[in-house]
């Protein structure tokens, strides 16, 4: 019997996309209310779009809730390097849950954690059950696949997708999924605002983990190592171990998102209602092949 299909789509990753892929020209589709738009019309252009590309069975949205999380208490200067949301943003994140909760489609999130964990935990619950794809921009994902966890990364434009496996993965990096973990203590991330190990970049952090697998291995071998390298990463020991922390995204956040749950099916004059009420045009045609209640 074919496993049924569960995606889990990153919903900051669609918002803040679709956000800025018009903010450039100042396009922000304010409505008769005076709410900015704009994020919340790509959104749903950017879910539609996947939905229909990939069918998935059964669908879920996750969402940051706050900025202050476990890894900021773990290190004060994690995303410090942030502004706030623009001000034709903000009010679109409550505006794009509405939406979700109008295709019937659970939307998840805990204070204290981000996104990503809620992902990887609702990923590795339902992997048992399901063939689990994630729709994202963000390559820290990409630790995730395993052999029922694929990732889907948003390219440029609508209906542009890099979809990586374990094998794909490999192919490109030369090691597992598992590793990015490891590959982003070494070299840090500088989005997220953590250093890694000082003068340690991607193609030397690659050579190490091939060596010697990963971060714990590296450190029982640093008398194996170059005297440049062992010099750097003592140098930097105890941000090496913190960077991984603040890599690894936790699987085991106190959240649950059954099958039953998130079984995909529209309502469309529900739906259609709720794009009526935004003031949205041209997104009915998005509904024409959606998947109907009974």
């Amino acid at each position: 019997m074919n496993k049924p299909t569960f995606m889990l789509v990153d919903g900051m990753a669609l918002l803040f996309r679709a956000f800025y892929a018009t903010a450039v020209t100042g396009q922000f589709m304010v409505n008769s209310k005076g709410l900015p738009t704009n994020a919340v019309y790509g959104f749903v252009k950017h879910f539609f779009t996947a939905v229909s590309s990939f069918n998935p069975s059964h669908v879920a949205v996750c969402w940051d809730m706050g900025s202050k999380t476990f890894r900021t208490e773990l290190y004060d200067g994690y995303k410090a390097n942030r502004g706030e949301p623009p001000v034709e943003l903000i009010p679109q994140f409550n505006l794009v849950k509405e939406m979700v909760d109008a295709f019937d489609v659970p939307s998840i999130g805990l204070e204290g954690f981000e996104a990503d964990d809620c992902i990887g935990t609702i990923a590795r619950q339902s992997s048992v059950d399901a063939n689990v794809m994630i729709l994202t921009g963000d390559q820290d994902i990409l630790q995730l696949i395993d052999d029922h966890i694929s990732v889907i990364l948003l390219k440029k434009g609508y209906g542009n997708y890099l979809v990586h496996t374990r094998d794909t993965f490999f192919e490109e990096k030369g090691i597992l999924p598992a590793q990015m973990i490891d590959l982003k203590a070494l070299m840090g991330d500088p989005s997220d605002n953590y250093p890694g190990v000082k003068g340690i970049g991607e193609k030397t952090a690659l050579k190490l983990l091939k060596e010697y697998e990963n971060v714990a291995g590296i450190v029982a071998n640093l008398d194996r190592l170059s005297n440049a390298h062992r010099l750097k990463i003592e140098q930097d020991l105890e941000m090496l171990h913190l960077s991984r922390q603040l890599a690894e995204i936790k699987c085991d956040v106190p959240i649950a998102c059954t099958l039953d749950q998130a079984a995909y099916r529209v309502n469309r004059e529900k739906v259609l209602e709720k794009f009526v009420d935004m003031e949205f045009k041209g997104l009915h045609k998005f509904l024409q092949s959606e998947k109907e209640y009974a």
